[in-house]
């Protein structure tokens, strides 16, 4: 998938699950509910010993399901940048801007999201030529500060993760504020239905989520 078919598919589909589970079974099962939720852009974050081997799981799972997009989360180092861009990661997230971690992805111009929460640090990464930032801790710098980078950066596509809800409320504001896209983590996928392999119920509040934004 080109960069910008990936970019354009976040936009498009800006409702982005963060996810992790040692599990590789549960990792898939929640995949494919998140698919058949209308999520298109997911996010697999490096975060376990086997979390390439599941990553490459869900690649192939991927395969099934038309238009959907799998990238890696948590990525801090440009070793890693390269493993799961050689197994089909079509972006690459970090929690901060990390050179290392650039420098590979736009060497296989692959889209790079880095973690910012100050303005300078996002004139940087626009600068170096990241097209969706991530604003991230969302909970910490809250709406005021989307409102207040939208005005000096009206061209910026921001990605906030933490503090969104799967609430009709909560994703408005957000979207009000003037993002362009919403990550969801641990809020999407409640540990009493992972623990129940209640997968119906991430599905059904994906496609909660997703009519918020109508």
């Amino acid at each position: 998938m080109s960069q910008q078919l990936t970019i354009r598919t976040v936009l498009d589909y800006p409702i982005v699950p963060v996810f992790y589970n040692s599990n590789p079974e549960v990792s898939v099962q929640v995949f494919n509910s998140c698919y058949a939720g209308g999520v298109r852009a997911f996010e697999f974050t490096n975060r376990g010993e086997n979390a390439l081997e599941t990553f490459k799981l869900l690649q192939q799972s991927a395969g099934d399901c038309e238009g959907y997009i799998l990238g890696a989360g948590t990525v801090l180092k440009g070793s890693d940048a390269e493993a799961f861009i050689e197994l089909g990661a079509s972006f690459i997230v970090s929690p901060c801007f990390i050179e290392s971690v650039s420098d590979v992805c736009y060497q296989n111009k692959i889209p790079y999201v880095p973690g910012c929460m100050t303005v300078k640090e996002i004139n940087y990464a626009m600068d170096a030529g990241c097209e969706i930032i991530k604003v991230f801790p969302g909970e910490v710098v809250g709406t005021p500060f989307i409102k207040a980078v939208k005005a000096v950066f009206p061209s910026a596509q921001l990605m906030v993760t933490g503090g969104v809800l799967p609430t009709k409320e909560s994703i408005s504001s957000w979207f009000s504020a003037g993002v362009n896209a919403v990550g969801m983590g641990s809020m999407l996928f409640k540990k009493d239905w992972l623990a129940s392999g209640n997968y119906k119920a991430i599905e059904d509040t994906c496609k909660d989520c997703f009519s918020y934004l109508q």
